[in-house]
This record gives structure tokens, sequence and C-alpha cells, in this order.
């Protein structure tokens, strides 16, 4: 049996838990295919997405930095693409990139049902503003969450975003000086990716409400400054970015392949191989 050629492209890439998932995926569905990681950054990626096409390639996972580009060189998008203003998911159709986003739906699936998280009306503020928030933040409104407040280290950027959403009276861009004078959240998430250089946010304590839920995009050792800070400052919960890369996952296989695979094993699996690092304070 001949196996379909994906791979994810992102910068950096090589820690990514990607293949492995998806390899995980086709062998519980019976389904062959060939996944690879492949590095490209911003000024690389147009050529490194073209030379994947010529080579066969049908379908990519899109990463940091490069979901907004995915975007702007799809040639058609789905509504929920649309609305993010970036794409984590291409598929190959008719010789073109179709976009999707598959971000938002993978982390309210692990929010609410792996975390049995209520996210209906929780205050919620998003730290950042780049493609990883513009994945996730319609799909927090969608499920229902109360006023969303969005902070970034660029205001425009985070003024954009909000323009984006549509919602001036529920999605409110500030400034980070604003954030002592926020108030309690009961939902706080990063989507930075600050912690890759190993930073720990300055985040003041007050942000946390007392039943709140501290959520990282991220998952392993650049997940650990924030959910540490969380931690310590009284978080309800630390939740990392694992679950969510799992079931966004799902959903792009869902895509390309018409069948979404079981997640819960594949996620436990990869749960217990990064629970030390995951938990490390």
């Amino acid at each position: 049996m001949s196996s379909s050629h994906y791979a994810v492209f992102g910068h950096p890439v090589a820690h990514t838990l990607s293949p492995h998932i998806h390899a995980a995926f086709g062998r519980q569905t019976g389904i062959a295919l060939r996944y690879e990681a492949i590095d490209a950054t911003l000024a690389t990626f147009f050529d490194a997405l073209e030379a994947f096409a010529a080579a066969g390639g049908v379908g990519a996972n899109i990463t940091l930095p490069l979901k907004e580009s995915a975007f702007a060189l799809s040639a058609t998008t789905t509504e929920r693409a649309r609305r993010a203003g970036a794409v984590n998911t291409l598929a190959r159709i008719e010789g073109q990139w179709h976009g999707d986003n598959t971000d938002g739906a993978g982390l309210v699936r692990d929010l609410t049902e792996r975390r049995g998280l209520d996210l209906r009306q929780r205050r919620t503020l998003l730290i950042g503003a780049g493609g990883a928030a513009r994945g996730i933040a319609p799909s927090l409104l969608d499920a229902g969450i109360g006023e969303l407040f969005i902070v970034n280290r660029t205001p425009e950027r985070a003024d954009a975003l909000a323009d984006t959403l549509g919602q001036p009276g529920r999605v409110h861009p500030r400034y980070l000086a604003d954030l002592p004078s926020l108030g309690e959240f009961g939902l706080m998430i990063n989507a930075t990716s600050a912690g890759r250089d190993g930073r720990t946010p300055r985040l003041p304590m007050s942000l946390l409400g007392s039943r709140c839920a501290a959520v990282d995009l991220s998952y392993g050792e650049a997940a650990i400054p924030f959910l540490a800070w969380a931690r310590a400052s009284g978080a309800h919960e630390a939740i990392d970015g694992l679950g969510m890369l799992v079931e966004q996952a799902a959903e792009s296989f869902a895509l390309w392949h018409g069948v979404r695979p079981h997640t819960d094993a594949v996620y436990e699996e990869l749960h217990a191989r990064h629970a030390a690092l995951v938990t490390a304070d």
C-alpha cells in the first residue's frame, strides 16, 4: 500500500510531537501515511511548501511562526480560518492549498471534554495576539466565555485581533501596563512563545481568581515557566498545551482522511512520557 505524504512546518520544529501523533493515528485507523517535520522560517516557508507539494505532499500542519503566512497563501479557506486570520492545517485540493484552523476546536475539546471545564461566562485573559492566539479566540467566544481581554507585547497586534473578532462589547484589547488593574479572571491563556526562551512571565498574581484555570498553549519545557508561575500564584488548575496538540491533530487528520481518530490513548502515552517536564517547577 502506498502512503500519502504529510508534514508539519515551523521554526523551530525539531521538538514537535506531531509526526509521532499522526503515526499513531495512522496505525489506529489502518491508514498508511508518511509525516515529517520541515523547518521553515518566514523567509523560506513559501519555497519549502512549494517543494513539498512538488514532491507529492498532500497535507500539512503549520506551527509558529507561520500560521498567518499560511493563511495568506491559501487559495481557499474555511470560515473558522477566516475568522482567525490564521491557518494551521493545509490540504492540497486540485493543485491548490486549502486552509483550515483546528487549533480552537482542539483547545475547546481538551478543556471541556478531557478536563471537564465549563467555559461558559468565564472572564478570560488572552496573552498574545499572534497566530496561536488568533486560532483559538473565535472558538473560545463560540464556547460561551464571558468577556475576553487581549494583551500583547505589541499593542497594535492586540487591537488588530480584537477588530478581527468583531465583538467590541465583549472583546477588549489592553496594554501590558493595564494588567494590575484588570481584576480577576476565570480563564487565563498564554498564547505567546516566551516560555521557549525559559523566561518567566512578569504577571501580577491578582489576575488569578480562586477558580481560575491557567492554560499555556505550549507543552513540555516551553510551558514550564508560565505554569510554574500559575501554580505559585494559586491557580486552581494549570494546564499545558499537550491535550490541545493531540486534539487539533485529530481534527486535521479527520480533514485529510475523513475519519476522526480516538485521542485518549495517544494523549495518555505522551502525557506519561512528558509528565516529569510538564510538572516541574
